[in-house]
């Protein structure tokens, strides 16, 4: 009986201790995922999001007998910090940036009221219609987070798992229906990009997505600007 006494108190011993290390990671774990929702919350309160396009070159190839235009695309995040410049090269100018637009409202995640009334705006392609030669770049690849509303700290799987639903009802209309997100759309517009110009992409949360032309300021015409990376 002593023998039975004296087993079951460590035993009891290491299941309360385990119980509190279970409790413990347990409440680790919801207070980080809410700090990451908090954060993505952030992100997403921007009142539009905003990338500027430049023409940086412009050269005619004899042997296609095709002007070639490179754009300068630099998007801005949701604080309106600027985020990697890429570049992209067309054989023509008349240029089109797609984007896709959702609401979290009936998105199911943890949390999901605290969602409720956000909306996400991504830049995903630009291309330009050319029949068979149509040519086509990736801004945002499918199931990645994009780089204006990704969380500069570690690595969050929680993070990681909202925006695979982003892109699975974004991308996958039948299964927004079925929860009830009626507005998941693809937007496209386009114009003529000419040197000499900066163009303004914004994605407005009620306005829809829209590029505004202006000239480039008289000081910046004519000279070549070094890099200061």
């Amino acid at each position: 009986m002593n023998f039975i006494k004296k087993l079951i108190y460590p035993i009891a011993f290491l299941i309360i201790m385990a119980l509190g290390i279970y409790g413990y990671s347990f409440y680790q774990k919801y207070v980080n995922e809410n700090k990451v929702l908090k954060q993505i919350i952030e992100r997403l309160e921007a009142e539009s999001r905003i990338a500027e396009v430049l023409v940086t070159d412009v050269h005619f190839d004899e042997e296609s007998a095709r002007t070639f235009t490179t754009i300068k695309f630099l998007e801005y995040d949701s604080k309106g910090n600027p985020t990697q410049p890429e570049y992209f090269t067309f054989s023509g100018n008349v240029i089109q940036f797609q984007s896709l637009v959702i609401r979290f409202d009936d998105i199911k995640v943890k949390n999901k009221d605290k969602l409720k009334g956000k909306s996400a705006y991504i830049f995903w392609k630009v291309f330009m219609l050319d029949g068979p030669n149509t040519q086509e770049f990736e801004i945002t690849s499918a199931n990645r987070i994009p780089q204006g509303y990704k969380i500069e700290t570690a690595q969050s799987d929680y993070e990681k798992k909202i925006w695979q639903k982003f892109w699975e009802y974004a991308l996958h209309p039948d299964k927004a229906q079925r929860i009830g997100i009626k507005n998941a759309q693809i937007e496209a517009p386009g114009t003529m990009f000419v040197p000499g110009t900066i163009y303004t992409i914004k994605i407005e949360h009620d306005g829809g997505m829209r590029i505004d032309a202006s000239p480039l300021p008289e000081i910046l015409k004519g000279e070549t600007i070094p890099s200061c990376n």
